[in-house]
């Protein structure tokens, strides 16, 4: 099926959106990773549609085809994120909602669900899918990421391009050719000079300078009252197993509404892109429909 891409003005700035399926069907929102856009959930929103759901995919202000910030130290942040998530959906008349994140989406979709920052959409989400992601990120991790997302690089050819995503993006796991030729096409920027680079603002990263504990969300995972299925990658760095026992002991976890499985041959984050992936996803979505 081929998706329909669109643009509307979400919490004053303009949000750029996948949307797939059928208007009437089951909702999903799946919300991609902190340097990367709403075209890298193409695969998984494909199977979906082929279960029956709609599904929304959104570029976070700053990445892909929505608009940059003019006000980066204010909005690049998880406050704002989840602002532009409650008028997207608020002008979508979207009511119930299933919640899919990869890494920074998924910390989206906690505080979302949470209901501190935004309490009118606590309710309206049936179930959150946190991919790599948890209420705590190894600090390691982080550091890794703001080394290689806070100065992007350029290359002369796109090719280049696709040679340095898949060195960088290699824990993701397995993917085709043709996988990583369109993971490339859909995250390119071309430069005045005519050199290419990943389509996102830089100052993005600074969220991580000027909002150190911004991913710092236990009070906001402790609120949660929805299922959570956390996708933890077999090898990766950012979300530890220690972690993830804490999640089993608190929110969610305490009231016996997480699951958790670990992914085998990915760090962070798995791309969702294979049937394994597709089988979790899906399982879980189906349990949590009324």
């Amino acid at each position: 099926m081929t998706p329909n891409s669109r643009y509307l003005t979400c919490a004053g700035r303009e949000l750029h959106y996948m949307d797939w399926g059928q208007p009437d069907a089951p909702v999903v929102v799946a919300w991609h990773g902190l340097a990367r856009t709403g075209r890298d959930m193409d695969p998984l929103a494909q199977h979906l549609v082929g279960q029956g759901y709609r599904v929304i995919c959104p570029d976070t202000v700053g990445r892909g085809l929505s608009q940059w910030s003019p006000d980066p130290v204010h909005e690049y942040c998880l406050r704002f994120y989840a602002a532009q998530a409650r008028d997207l959906l608020d002008q979508l008349g979207l009511q119930q909602v299933h919640w899919v994140g990869t890494s920074m989406g998924g910390a989206i979709g906690t505080v979302c669900a949470g209901g501190l920052m935004e309490p009118t959409l606590q309710p309206r989400i049936r179930s959150l899918v946190l991919n790599d992601n948890a209420p705590q990120l190894a600090q390691a991790a982080i550091e890794r990421i703001k080394a290689y997302a806070g100065q992007p690089p350029a290359f002369d050819t796109v090719r280049e391009l696709e040679a340095f995503f898949r060195q960088v993006y290699a824990p993701y796991g397995w993917l085709g050719d043709a996988q990583w030729c369109q993971l490339t096409e859909t995250s390119v920027r071309r430069l005045p000079n005519g050199q290419v680079t990943p389509h996102y603002d830089p100052a993005m990263v600074q969220q991580f300078v000027l909002h150190p504990d911004d991913y710092l969300i236990w009070d906001h995972y402790d609120r949660i009252t929805c299922p959570v299925l956390c996708l933890r990658g077999e090898h990766s760095d950012l979300v530890l197993p220690h972690t993830v026992a804490e999640m089993h002991m608190r929110g969610p976890g305490l009231r016996g509404h997480l699951h958790t499985v670990e992914v085998p041959d990915c760090g962070h984050a798995p791309a969702l892109n294979v049937a394994s992936h597709y089988r979790w996803v899906t399982e879980f979505l189906q349990a949590a429909e009324p």
